[in-house]
């Protein structure tokens, strides 16, 4: 089936405070979701009028330099002090932090605010992910999550896990847009391990009432 995305731009003007740019250290990496890509010209430009110097990187599956998915969740290197990213809700500024040892600070444009995150602000996240890979190691049957989305289909990661884990039953489900609740079929599994938008093991996953793991983090955390 032939796919056609439209993006969706915000219009409105985007400011950056300069009591935030007070804040920041004079390396940064900017980053926005591509509803904000028109203003990432002009925020970049105002940053190096105060003296910093400013990043725009390129992540994976993406468009455009600057520009963050949900899936990117991933460390990013570069001559750079601290991230700044411009849109609302914290999932992906956290995303960044969960991955990366430099600061994250965040600006709202739709309500002016803007914060700096804090290792609190991942604790849970750190948690729920720990407690999911110690699941996923006391667990004899495990369910895949496979999805044909394109730059979302991970199938020889999952297929790697098998072979590394031989003493484990693995169950591989593939879906395009997934439906938690059809999952309720499977109830003999006792972990997933999830090889889609890695969102889905951070904030979907009371939604399937097991634990969830990202496959990315099994291979870091048992290299």
């Amino acid at each position: 089936m032939k796919t056609f995305f439209v993006e969706a731009r915000y219009k409105g003007k985007i400011e950056l405070p300069d009591e935030l740019i007070k804040q920041l250290p004079l390396k940064v990496a900017l980053f926005t979701t591509v509803q904000f890509m028109a203003s990432l010209d002009d925020a970049k430009k105002k940053l190096e009028q105060s003296g910093r110097k400013v990043l725009l990187l390129k992540a994976d599956h993406t468009q455009y330099y600057g520009q963050l998915l949900g899936c990117n969740i991933k460390k990013f290197n570069g001559d750079f002090d601290a991230f700044l990213y411009i849109g609302d809700g914290l999932f992906h500024p956290k995303a960044l932090m969960l991955k990366n040892t430099k600061p994250v600070f965040v600006y709202d444009p739709f309500s002016s605010q803007f914060l700096k995150l804090s290792e609190n602000s991942i604790a849970d996240m750190k948690k729920k992910s720990l407690g999911a890979m110690n699941r996923f190691l006391h667990s004899k049957e495990i369910g895949v999550l496979v999805s044909t989305k394109p730059g979302q289909l991970q199938l020889k990661k999952a297929q790697e896990l098998e072979k590394k884990y031989p003493d484990k039953n693995f169950y591989f489900l593939m879906f395009d847009t997934i439906d938690f609740s059809e999952l309720e079929n499977f109830p003999f599994i006792q972990c997933f391990v999830n090889t889609a938008c890695p969102r889905i093991a951070y904030d979907e996953a009371e939604k399937i009432g097991k634990a969830v793991v990202n496959v990315d983090d099994l291979q870091e955390s048992f290299k």
